[in-house]
C-alpha cells in the first residue's frame, strides 16, 4: 500500500504504533533531526522525528521546541486549515521523547519564492501568513514552504512558535495588509472566541495561550493580513 492511499486513520496508527526505524539525518538542520520509517505489517510511513534529546538548549525559548512542533499541527487542526503534515508525540522512538512528523514528499527544489511565482498557491500563502501570525512564528524560512504532488502547500519546522513575546519572522510579506478571506476570519473567530482545544492548551504555558488568542483576536478586529513597519522581520538564512 503507497502513502497515497493511506487515510488518515492509517497515518495516525502509523505513527503512533509502528517500529520506529532511523534511515538517516536530514541535512541542514540545527537540532537532531531524523528521518525514520514507522513500520507496521500491512505497511510503513516515512516521517520525520524530533527528539528532545537532540535539541541545543536557546536562551530566547523554553526548552522542548518538539512539544511546539506538536502544537503547530493541533493549531492547525483547530482552525481546519491542514497546513501542518501530520505530528504527534512518541515517548519510544529510538533517542527518547519527541515529535513525529509525516514527511511530506515534494521537490525540495521548490520553496516560496519559486512556488510565489504561480498564482494558484496564494491563497494557501495568504492563509499560512495569518496561521504563522497566531502562531507567532519566528522562523518561517522559505524552505519550510513545501508543496506536494497534489498543489497542496505544507508548512514544516514550527518548532520556534508560539513564544509569549511577539517574536514574529516570516518571508511571507507578499501579501501585507490585504483583506483576511472571509472564511478564514470565520475561523480565526472561533478560535478568538471559544476555549483553546486540550490538545493544544496542554502542550503551552498559560502567558502563551491568552497570546495565541490575543493575537487571534487582532487579526479579526483588524480584518487584513500583518505588515511589517520595521522590515525587520525576516528568518536567516531566508531559504
Amino acid at each position: 500500500m503507497s502513502e497515497t492511499e493511506l487515510t488518515d486513520d492509517d497515518v495516525a496508527r502509523a505513527l503512533s504504533t509502528g517500529t520506529v526505524e532511523v534511515i538517516g539525518r536530514m541535512p541542514w538542520s540545527s537540532n537532531a533531526t531524523l528521518l525514520v520509517e514507522c513500520v507496521l505489517d500491512e505497511f510503513t510511513v516515512r516521517a520525520v522525528y524530533k527528539p528532545h534529546a537532540g535539541e541545543r538548549p536557546l536562551w530566547d525559548f523554553p526548552d522542548g521546541l518538539w512539544r511546539r512542533e506538536i502544537a503547530a499541527y493541533e493549531l492547525s487542526v483547530a482552525l481546519g486549515w491542514d497546513l501542518v503534515p501530520m505530528t504527534i508525540a512518541r515517548e519510544d522512538a529510538p533517542h527518547g521523547i519527541g515529535s513525529l512528523q509525516l514527511l511530506i514528499e515534494a521537490d525540495y527544489d521548490l520553496h516560496y519564492f519559486t512556488l510565489l511565482e504561480d498564482e494558484r498557491h496564494h491563497r494557501q500563502f495568504r492563509r499560512m501568513a495569518a496561521f504563522d501570525f497566531v502562531a507567532n512564528n519566528t522562523d518561517r524560512k522559505s524552505g519550510h514552504c513545501l508543496v506536494d504532488a497534489d498543489g497542496h502547500v505544507w508548512g514544516i519546522d514550527n518548532g520556534l512558535s508560539f513564544h509569549a513575546d511577539f517574536k514574529l519572522r516570516t518571508v511571507i510579506w507578499d501579501f501585507a495588509d490585504e483583506p483576511i478571506d472571509d472564511d478564514d476570519l470565520t475561523d480565526l473567530a472561533r478560535l478568538a472566541d471559544e476555549p483553546l482545544p486540550a490538545a493544544l492548551a496542554d502542550l503551552l504555558g498559560p502567558f502563551e495561550r491568552d497570546a495565541v488568542v490575543a493575537r487571534a483576536r487582532a487579526l479579526v478586529r483588524n480584518g487584513v493580513l500583518p505588515a511589517d513597519s520595521s522590515g525587520r522581520r525576516w528568518p536567516w538564512p531566508l531559504v
